[in-house]
């Protein structure tokens, strides 16, 4: 049995209002729980282009450089509804050579819904080898506050 992982103690960088809506939910009215992190992805593509400056699409289809997640730790808290008004936040745990270590989360006002700790690796997108970090993304990202 794995134990819960400890909430983020970094400042959070970067959060977005979201609608919970009818195509996020199950049968029984609820967010089906892979939608929160179709949900997360989302989150990481506006952060890069709208936190960090570094235009996500490009990233991929010009630059050829990929973001996928390793490893994955969901803890899931409270449900969220149809309708419900959330905000989904992230916050840098670590920056490695090639990865990044991401705490998210999804919250209504003061109560979190879940949380996740994901480790990204930059990969060359034709090779599907791992690649250092741009100099600009790691150039945004020692802007960002630290605890």
């Amino acid at each position: 049995m794995t134990t819960p992982f400890a909430a983020c103690t970094q400042p959070i960088v970067f959060e977005r209002p979201l609608r919970i809506r009818f195509a996020h939910c199950d049968p029984a009215g609820i967010v089906f729980f892979p939608q929160y992190l179709v949900m997360l992805n989302g989150l990481v593509e506006d952060w890069c282009t709208d936190g960090l400056g570094v235009n996500y699409s490009e990233l991929l289809t010009t630059r050829r450089i990929g973001l996928p997640i390793v490893r994955l730790d969901c803890e899931f808290r409270a449900i969220s509804r149809m309708g419900d008004d959330v905000t989904l936040g992230l916050a840098v745990e670590r920056v490695g050579r090639s990865s990044l270590t991401l705490a998210l989360h999804c919250r209504a006002g003061t109560q979190e819904r879940m949380r996740s700790r994901q480790v990204l690796v930059t990969t060359d997108l034709d090779t599907h080898q791992a690649r250092a970090l741009p100099d600009d993304m790691r150039a945004a990202l020692a802007q960002l506050p630290q605890a």
